[in-house]
């Protein structure tokens, strides 16, 4: 694939206490015909995160038409999966004008540094205001992920709600710094709220210089052809990358991550690392919203694929 980077769209201007820095985890919707909408997660200035919106130019996904002053959702209450912060990272459909928001809950702990776990807000008005279909996770802790059931990516595939998702109930040491190892499941739902304690193993770690594979993004062609975004983390970059696969189930991947075509730009915001991609296609262009450094610290930007 041949990307053409078109810089930086957005990143908080810190007038909002909820929203003083970064625009981690971009999700791409159309909106209308004319506003794609992109859900987004800012930090406070504890480094608590609250979901916002900004809304793009369909025919011009680099022009500002609006961005949301209030979060979408506040974090959880004390003791709550999400009292730390909440990252979104997927929404669908399912029917005209209800949206289901699936996001990532921050708890931190004392013997491990967090626990992430999925939860799923609501909207009946085609977006403008969201409420949690739950105050717990709808993806809890169980044998399958002690730590880890989290990132979260929803896939309405023919009356089948697909989902790919990450798992870990392991921590290691890198440079003197515990970090998490999580590897991608699969799972299938009748409603696209409640979920297996165990799904299937999609895409394990094999790499010595890996620990983790977060933020799928699914993408179908056709009948039987699936494309897999995803973050890589490696432990000589202490950052992601972007990999890419292709699937004929969905399910058993076959990893082509020399083909995604996009990685680091020295002495741009992605220098260190780029990660979250999403993908999105309007009429004839497709284009990946994506994160650089630390995390979406500089805001989020945009690529636009040239040739496939």
């Amino acid at each position: 694939m041949h990307w053409k980077k078109l810089g930086i769209v957005w990143k908080p201007d810190g007038q909002n206490a909820w929203a003083k820095t970064h625009a981690a985890a971009p999700i791409p919707f159309r909106l209308n015909d004319d506003v794609i909408r992109v859900f987004v997660s800012c930090f406070d200035e504890q480094g608590r995160s609250r979901p916002g919106y900004v809304d793009l130019a369909a025919t011009d996904p680099t022009r500002i038409l609006g961005i949301s002053t209030e979060p979408l959702l506040d974090i959880g209450i004390p003791g709550a999966f999400d009292d730390n912060g909440l990252i979104v990272d997927s929404l669908i459909e399912p029917e005209p004008g209800t949206l289901y928001l699936y996001y990532v809950g921050f708890e931190l702990c004392t013997h491990i540094r967090y626990r992430l776990f999925t939860g799923l807000a609501i909207s009946y008005d085609s977006g403008k205001t969201f409420k949690r279909y739950s105050r717990a996770p709808i993806l809890d802790r169980t044998d399958e992920g002690l730590y880890f059931r989290a990132s979260p990516f929803v896939l309405r595939d023919e009356g089948v709600f697909k989902l790919w998702y990450s798992v870990g109930s392991e921590w290691i040491s890198i440079g003197g710094k515990p970090m998490p190892v999580y590897d991608l499941r699969y799972q299938e739902s009748e409603d696209g709220i409640h979920w297996q304690p165990t799904g299937q193993a999609s895409m394990a770690i094999t790499g010595v210089d890996e620990h983790g594979f977060g933020r799928p993004w699914v993408v179908k062609r056709g009948s039987n052809d699936y494309q897999l975004f995803y973050s890589v983390r490696r432990c000589s970059f202490a950052a992601y990358r972007l990999g890419y696969a292709e699937s004929k189930d969905g399910i058993h991947w076959i990893r082509k991550d020399d083909q995604i075509g996009l990685d680091v730009s020295p002495g741009e915001f992605d220098s260190d690392s780029i990660m979250y991609s999403a993908i999105i296609s309007i009429g004839d262009r497709t284009y990946c919203f994506y994160n650089g450094n630390n995390f979406g610290e500089h805001g989020f930007g945009i690529a636009e694929l040239l040739e496939a």
